[in-house]
């Protein structure tokens, strides 16, 4: 009877208890009600007086319109010579089985001209089958072709210096000495290496000159840049992701739940990208440290960077050159120059960080240009499948950049493919620049489970049809660029260099685990060009990161001398200059050096090269 009253009293605490929750429940309401009555009269009269406000007639002011030009892109055929050129390379990704992800991300192209002739050579990385793997097989070094002006190639590589094997990435070209001659850095994983150009034989100085980095890294794209303007070359670069042969095979990826795929980034740490130093001596120091660019994640504290693509560019045109990093999966960096001998990142300050909805991609490829005038810096990065890729633009004296894909028409179409190599380049010579990509996916299979995406995919050329028109940036069919080049194939890295001494610029794509592609630039528009080659006397020889200006028919137009772009590749050195139909009889041209001292130089007619020496003046390159 007790254990019964108890609970009953108990009960009856209870319902005590809900009944005094409820009365003092209803209490604030009626309280909350009457205090909010007042609030809501206010609130009904502003409406009322708001929509009487809207309500009174005013002149409306419609927006311009803009004129749209529905011109079609011109005939710009790009015909394969890749049989007739010479070229026999082949590219070794170390595939046998095992799925790991160094193979689905090589390799680098430089084009450069290694002998001082005056034609344009060509430098492919390579990489090689893994040490465990006991296949029979034969050696695969980075070859080196030496070219004639008439898109012939030889191969040069065993005279030159490369018979060393190792798993190589990308490339950077630079005259690290100031000697004249351009020597050529490597990248790879598990150990970079540093070639010194010798009178066109290559030496291999990586130890003497401390820039091998250490085994433990995957290093991609690199650069040669003055960033203190000493006028010495320095040396950035980038490192992927933290990666090992266990490591990899520890985790079990799949796309359709049985067979092993290659494995996501996200499953891997990240890492610490690097900063070399020139001390004029044939040595670097390391510097990542002290100059700001090793980034953390602020949450962890481990390493934020996955490194992939490099576009040293003066963002802020302060005569310091500035770094942008194209990250995989994680946010992009932007490393402003504090001409110090610093840097700091503020990539999510100026809205490079990430895409429009503020998440990261898997950005691979890039490149930075004046886009549009003397005043708008464009910079384009590649991503990944089912990710457009990005066009952040920023105007001059502006700090924030918006993302222009979609507004340009530039980013639907790149949705479709996963791109790689990416640069900005003046295909027809008409002053505007187009822009071309390379693509491939990573998975030979990707087709079994999305439908949408092939493992071989077609590049791309998008024709810079102007501002005007409904569609500034148009994605060029076969009907325009010909069949050769819209053939699938699995694209990694891609430069440009006008091989056969037209004044156009023709084009070379790196084939994963395949042979390049070499297309020759066939536009016969008559378009008229002005070609410069530039050489630095107190700021560094190839006078790299240098801005020139020049103005054709009352418009300027600014081209910035930096051949690393794309993605683990380089550019040619000299600067092309699409004129359109104006066929003066002089152009002015001024050079901002390295450094922000400027010189005006006067060219000859157009149609030709000519060589701009600081201090020197012009001079006559006939073509």
């Amino acid at each position: 009877m007790a254990d019964e009253k108890s609970e009953i009293e108990n009960d009856d605490q209870d319902v005590e208890n809900d009944a005094v929750i409820g009365s003092a429940l209803r209490a604030s309401l009626l309280v909350f009600v009457i205090l909010a009555f007042p609030v809501i009269l206010i609130l009904l009269y502003l409406v009322v007086r708001q929509e009487e406000q809207a309500s009174t007639e005013v002149e409306v002011k419609l927006p311009e319109i803009r004129e749209v030009n529905e011109q079609p892109p011109p005939s710009l055929p790009l015909a394969d010579v890749t049989k007739a050129s010479g070229i026999r390379f082949s590219h070794e990704s170390g595939k046998y089985g095992e799925k790991l992800l160094p193979e689905t991300m090589g390799s680098g192209i430089a084009v450069l001209d290694y002998d001082q002739d005056g034609h344009l050579d060509l430098f492919f990385v390579n990489s090689c089958r893994w040490d465990w793997d006991l296949r029979e097989g034969v050696a695969s070094p980075c070859k080196l072709y030496k070219g004639d002006g008439t898109l012939q190639f030889t191969d040069v590589s065993i005279e030159a210096g490369f018979d060393q094997s190792f798993y190589g990435m990308g490339v950077a070209v630079g005259d690290f000495d100031n000697d004249g001659d351009s020597d050529l850095y490597v990248s790879a994983v598990g150990g970079n290496h540093l070639y010194r150009n010798d009178d066109s034989k290559f030496v291999d100085i990586t130890d003497q000159a401390g820039v091998a980095g250490s085994d433990d890294l995957w290093g991609t794209s690199c650069g040669f840049l003055d960033f203190d303007n000493d006028g010495l070359l320095d040396l950035f670069v980038c490192n992927y992701v933290k990666w090992s042969k266990d490591d990899d095979l520890s985790q079990n990826f799949t796309l359709d739940g049985e067979s092993r795929a290659y494995g996501p980034p996200k499953a891997f740490a990240g890492s610490f990208s690097l900063l070399y130093r020139n001390l004029g001596d044939g040595k670097f120091e390391d510097v990542s440290q002290s100059a700001g660019i090793q980034v953390r994640n602020e949450t962890t504290d481990v390493p934020l960077g996955k490194a992939m693509g490099l576009a040293p560019v003066d963002v802020n045109q302060d005569g310091w050159i500035d770094l942008v990093v194209a990250n995989d999966t994680v946010r992009n960096f932007l490393f402003e120059n504090n001409r110090d001998g610093t840097y700091s990142e503020v990539g999510r300050l100026v809205g490079i960080a990430f895409d429009r909805s503020g998440n990261a991609r898997g950005a691979m490829g890039i490149d930075a240009a004046m886009f549009r005038d003397t005043q708008t810096l464009a910079i384009g990065i590649g991503n990944f499948a089912n990710e457009s890729s990005a066009l952040y633009m920023t105007k001059k004296g502006r700090r924030q950049f918006v993302d222009a894909a979609m507004a340009t028409g530039f980013g639907p179409p790149t949705r479709q493919g996963l791109t790689f190599g990416l640069f900005f380049f003046d295909i027809d010579l008409d002053g505007r620049l187009d822009v071309l990509g390379a693509n491939g996916h990573l998975e030979e299979e990707i087709s079994k489970t999305q439908q949408s995406q092939q493992y071989a995919q077609s590049p791309q050329l998008f024709w810079n049809a102007g501002r005007d028109a409904s569609s500034e940036l148009v994605a060029v069919g076969s009907e325009s660029v010909g069949e050769d080049f819209m053939k699938p194939i699995v694209g990694r890295g891609v430069a440009y260099g006008d091989f056969d001494g037209d004044g156009d610029e023709d084009v070379v794509l790196s084939v994963s685990n395949g042979s390049p592609k070499i297309f020759r630039n066939d536009q016969s528009l008559g378009n008229r060009w002005l070609r410069l080659k530039l050489i630095g006397k107190t700021c560094n020889r190839d006078a790299i990161g240098a801005m020139i200006e020049i103005e054709v028919g009352g418009q300027k137009m600014v081209r910035t001398l930096m051949p690393t772009k794309s993605y683990l590749s380089q550019c040619e050195r000299v600067v092309t200059f699409g004129l359109g139909s104006d066929e003066s009889e002089t152009y002015d041209v001024t050079v901002t050096w390295p450094g922000g001292k400027q010189e005006n130089f006067q060219s000859g007619p157009s149609n030709h090269t000519y060589v701009l020496t600081q201090g020197d003046g012009t001079s006559l390159i006939e073509n």
